[in-house]
């Protein structure tokens, strides 16, 4: 008999560090390396964004300044690049200002050089495991996009009507069909979307989104 396929093995998370002091990139390399994570250095922002994202949890240890464009700049920008990877800041030129600044626009740490191994790896802890539930929350819609596609016209129709709170007889009229052929479509609409509850199924049309 055939052994059942063990799962696959979660992807390992990934650091990514910018920042165009080489000195400072290998003890960040060597640091993280010791305490078993993938790293990937570079020494500028355009060097980062040229290197393909990997799929996996990742975490971008940002430098604030650098020739070119900031790091400060550069996390403002990041969704126009499609990333959404959760940012630390180091930096040797910080101020308080800047500090809480960049903290408000989502940081999960503003870091000044010199600072203690513990607290950077605290700060990567916290946002690989933030990229891990967005990724997750990610899977799970596009899950949900999948079974939506499965609908027809009609069915989207009904649930429609159903997250309006309409009952069948009113969602027959709106639609100008039977009663009837509402519990049918509503009926296929549950089990295409694997909603074992009203409830579920307008939590489901909520995180989609309408359309």
């Amino acid at each position: 008999m055939a052994k059942p396929l063990a799962p696959a093995a979660a992807p390992a998370p990934i650091v990514y560090v910018v920042d165009d002091d080489q000195s400072v990139r290998a003890a960040l390399e060597d640091l993280l390396a010791s305490m078993g994570m993938q790293v990937r250095a570079f020494d500028s922002i355009a060097a980062f964004l040229q290197h393909p994202r990997e799929d996996a949890p990742a975490c971008l240890v940002l430098d604030v300044r650098m020739p070119g464009q900031s790091g400060l700049e550069f996390h403002r920008q990041m969704a126009s690049h499609g990333l959404a990877l959760p940012v630390v800041f180091i930096t040797g030129h910080g101020d308080i200002a800047m500090g809480v600044a960049a903290m408000k626009e989502g940081a999960i740490e503003f870091l000044t050089k010199p600072f203690r191994d513990q607290e950077l790896l605290d700060a990567i802890h916290v946002g690989i495991e933030r990229d891990r539930l967005r990724r997750r929350d990610d899977e799970a819609v596009d899950a949900l996009r999948q079974r939506w596609a499965l609908l027809n016209p009609g069915e989207r129709a009904v649930v429609d009507g159903v997250v309006r709170g309409r009952l069948n007889k009113q969602i027959a009229g709106e639609l100008g069909v039977s009663e009837i052929t509402v519990k049918v479509r509503r009926a296929n609409v549950m089990r295409k979307m694997q909603a074992r509850t009203l409830v579920d199924l307008v939590r489901m049309y909520d995180r989609l989104g309408p359309g």
